[in-house]
């Protein structure tokens, strides 16, 4: 990796959060995890991310809410959507809302490495 990418977890179940954060940073990268979107923007996560990894369904703003108000913004952060549900037409949904990938939980490690590939385009 030429730098240390930042990337963020917005994620309500915290054992799946905490666990990613942790992922992220044995992989190498700066990670920083979040219980809701509505805690991500209140922090001022978006201006210090390289890249977002976010939960498609949590309590108040879901995930595609969240990455639909970036964009509103003006925002070019990619985002990676997660989710434990499947439902006919998620993809298409992720996809048609901005984010670069839907992984669906559990994942596999190299899933993940390559939508951060994509996303950060290393």
């Amino acid at each position: 990796m030429p730098r240390e990418f930042s990337i963020s977890v917005v994620d309500d179940d915290e054992s799946f959060r905490i666990a990613l954060v942790g992922s992220l940073r044995s992989l190498g990268y700066g990670s920083k995890g979040f219980a809701s979107a509505e805690e991500f923007i209140a922090g001022g996560g978006e201006g210090s991310s390289d890249c977002l990894i976010t939960d498609l369904h949590m309590p108040g703003m879901s995930g595609l809410d969240l990455i639909k108000s970036l964009t509103a913004r003006g925002s070019k952060l990619p985002a990676i959507m997660v989710t434990g549900r499947s439902e006919p037409g998620l993809e298409a949904k992720a996809a048609a809302g901005g984010a670069v990938c839907l992984l669906m939980k559990p994942f596999e490690i190299d899933a993940l490495m390559n939508c951060l590939e994509r996303a950060l385009k290393i």
